[in-house]
């Protein structure tokens, strides 16, 4: 029987009756173990906890490090959201009393924790700023921790036989490396007769938030499914990994991907796009397991499978991806000819200070262009660093999109320019054009006013003659 390694994104398990219909209760009822689910928290939630992902918008991480006295009502907030989310789930008063005493009990020693913290800080000799990484990892621990309890309460009350796997190391005095969390958690596990249900976040020793950040639920799922030697890894999304964002060019116009590889994965990572963090692919690809992602709510679609291996047999792009709200920092100077290298490396100090994802570069003899992602308060701060550090230099930062032409195997040149005709016969002028010696990617620096338009030409471009053929029905005869 093929053993599973399964992770449920955040928007699925909102929807939980279609977890429960569509995956859990899937298989026939003898085939419904040798699977562990791996559960992120329900959508918004760690949103709420440390910050919106999309907007930055604080959540009561950010409300701490900011000493802002809101974080306790903030907090207060987030716990009337996860006990009314228990109220829709549980209809049962007896197991809505349990998880609502689990998660209020949660919430009240988060608070109780932080309050002391910030009471110790009050003294000279102790920094927040030195606790702040801690207080990020057990408050992302909270939804993860909520959502697999709930889960396991509601398959124990229809008859399965599951178990509440917590990694987050709520109760836990000294911290293991993941691997060993991991190894230890499933040593008693017997994955024939038990459902193990995993939260998302797992502490350990090397601190997944401060390491992989807000890709910490992957690479708990991937670790897990190297380390039990999983036959496949499976992750359920809300919808399917496709030619291009369906919100921006319509559903009824993108085709899912049925096959791809680890590459092409890895191009669709350093984008944002959310198909599998890159070290959590990394895990799969060395262990040479094949990754499905799924639809939640598309049961019978086989998805899109991603291997080591596969190689399309012609030139084909395969999707259509982009990042917006992309900072392009650029900086000439004429004196820079022979010394480029220690420029270079004196700006990626800047970056890495200033806690900015670096998603690009290109470079001349005189000149340099980094494209950056993160919050505009940390990407000025980049900014005014450059300029102090080179005042001799022209230095320009403005907002950009960066739009991908993606396949395990394209002819870059020819991508590249049907892309550009594609773009100006939208009367879109590219900044910037980029293409790769891998042959699994073109790249297009548009505007970041042009990044839907551009996306929708680009996706024409490529896909017109692949979209679904829809028959018409033949005339009625008429009697």
């Amino acid at each position: 029987m093929t053993y599973t390694v399964e992770k449920i994104g955040g928007t699925s398990m909102t929807a939980f009756d279609a977890v429960l219909d569509n995956i859990i209760l899937r298989p026939a009822e003898n085939d419904r173990y040798n699977r562990v689910f791996v559960v992120s928290a329900y959508g918004g939630m760690t949103d709420s906890l440390l910050e919106c992902k999309k907007t930055s918008k604080p959540g009561v991480y950010q409300l701490i490090a900011k000493r802002d006295d809101g974080w306790q009502e903030a907090l207060s907030y987030l716990e009337q959201r996860m006990l009314l989310t228990n109220e829709h789930m549980f209809a049962d008063p007896m197991s809505r009393h349990r998880a609502d005493k689990f998660i209020r009990s949660r919430i009240a020693e988060a608070k109780n924790c932080i309050s002391n913290i910030l009471e110790t800080c009050e003294y000279g000799q102790f920094s927040l700023r030195h606790y702040l990484p801690q207080i990020r990892e057990f408050l992302a621990s909270i939804g993860e921790a909520h959502s697999a309890f709930n889960t396991v309460l509601k398959l124990k009350n229809i008859g399965l036989n599951a178990r509440f796997v917590d990694l987050s190391g709520w109760t836990t005095n000294t911290p293991k490396s993941l691997d060993e969390s991991i190894r230890d958690a499933f040593a008693g596990i017997d994955v024939t007769k038990e459902l193990p249900i995993v939260t998302g976040y797992a502490s350990c020793s090397e601190g997944l938030m401060s390491t992989y950040d807000r890709g910490y639920s992957e690479i708990t799922f991937s670790r897990i499914a190297a380390i039990t030697n999983a036959d496949l890894a499976i992750i359920h999304k809300e919808y399917h990994l496709s030619s291009a964002d369906p919100r921006v060019v319509g559903p009824d116009k993108v085709l899912p991907i049925g096959k791809t590889n680890y590459d092409v994965a890895d191009q669709l990572a350093n984008l944002g796009m959310e198909a599998i963090h890159p070290n959590a692919a990394a895990g799969l690809r060395d262990k040479n397991i094949e990754l499905q992602i799924k639809n939640t709510f598309e049961p019978e679609h086989p998805g899109t499978l991603i291997s080591n291996d596969y190689q399309s047999s012609k030139d084909k792009i395969e999707i259509i991806a982009g990042k917006e709200k992309v900072f392009a920092l650029h900086l000439f100077d004429q004196g820079m000819v022979g010394n480029v290298d220690n420029v270079s490396y004196d700006l990626m100090e800047i970056i890495a200070d200033a806690h900015v994802s670096l998603i690009g570069k290109e470079m001349n003899a005189n000149s340099i262009t980094y494209y950056l992602g993160g919050s505009s308060e940390n990407l000025n701060k980049v900014l005014y660093k450059a300029e102090k550090k080179y005042p001799q230099a022209e230095i320009k930062g403005r907002m950009v999109a960066l739009i991908s032409a993606i396949g395990a195997q394209i002819d870059t040149n020819k991508a590249l320019a049907q892309g550009v005709f594609a773009l100006l016969n939208q009367d879109i002028t590219p900044v910037a054009l980029h293409s790769s010696m891998r042959n699994v990617n073109v790249q297009f620096v548009v505007s970041d006013k042009e990044y839907q338009q551009a996306i929708f030409a680009l996706h024409q471009e490529f896909f017109a003659d692949r979209q679904p053929k829809i028959s018409k029905p033949k005339p009625q005869k008429v009697a």
